[in-house]
């Protein structure tokens, strides 16, 4: 139990490191302060542009990752692996740690993101081909309505989904999607809001099948 619980504490510090904050802290704003306030990926496009973006979604999804794929697998001095804990469930453990840490950062005040990066990372590690699936499904969705919330809700939605539909039989895989998901539409909730009173700003730059405006 040492092995897991200190895992998934490190795994949730790592989740603390968030993209937007640390690329912002170099060019000297905080995004939580700008846009829709959201520390994350679409707000830094919308408030910083796409270079400021770009880095914030790679380390985003970089820390999902190795919360995933590297740190179940760290030796650790003087904590020994355990060998009741299956190896599946500690990276499931410390993958939705990193997903929560990035939605409750302890080094930012508890005001992070809304976890769609980082549970994409860890799907990279966990199962490529669910990270592959809700990216298509991300993609569709955002060329659809332009709703960036809408697109991470679907995404997320998804993943559970299609682990029925491929027949892919892990406990605890299936357990972290349904979870992972239920967080990520808690995590959106006011944007869920904003699109029930339409006041939710759309990302035109990736809403490519709008609606045109006649001439």
């Amino acid at each position: 139990m040492l092995e897991l619980g200190l895992k998934t504490l490190i795994g949730y510090l790592l989740g603390s490191l968030m993209g937007a904050l640390l690329v912002g802290a170099i060019r000297g704003v905080d995004i939580r302060e700008l846009g829709s306030g959201n520390a994350g990926g679409t707000n830094a496009l919308r408030t910083q542009g796409i270079w400021f973006a770009a880095g914030t979604v790679l380390i985003d999804v970089g820390k999902g990752w190795l919360a995933a794929g590297w740190l179940p697998q760290l030796e650790i001095p003087g904590v020994a692996m355990d060998p009741l804990i299956g190896r599946d469930w500690l990276a499931v453990s410390c993958a939705a740690a990193a997903v929560a840490g990035h939605v409750w950062p302890q080094f930012h005040g508890f005001r992070g993101g809304k976890g769609g990066a980082t549970l994409l990372g860890a799907l990279l590690a966990l199962a490529p081909v669910l990270a592959a699936i809700a990216i298509g499904v991300w993609l569709l969705t955002m060329m659809l309505t332009g709703f960036a919330g809408l697109a991470t809700i679907t995404a997320a939605i998804s993943i559970p989904a299609a682990m029925r539909l491929l027949g892919l039989e892990s406990e605890a895989l299936l357990v972290f999607s349904l979870a992972m998901a239920a967080l990520v539409v808690f995590a959106h909730r006011s944007n869920i809001a904003r699109m029930r009173q339409r006041t939710e700003p759309r990302v035109d730059r990736l809403w490519l099948l709008r609606p045109r405006t006649p001439q």
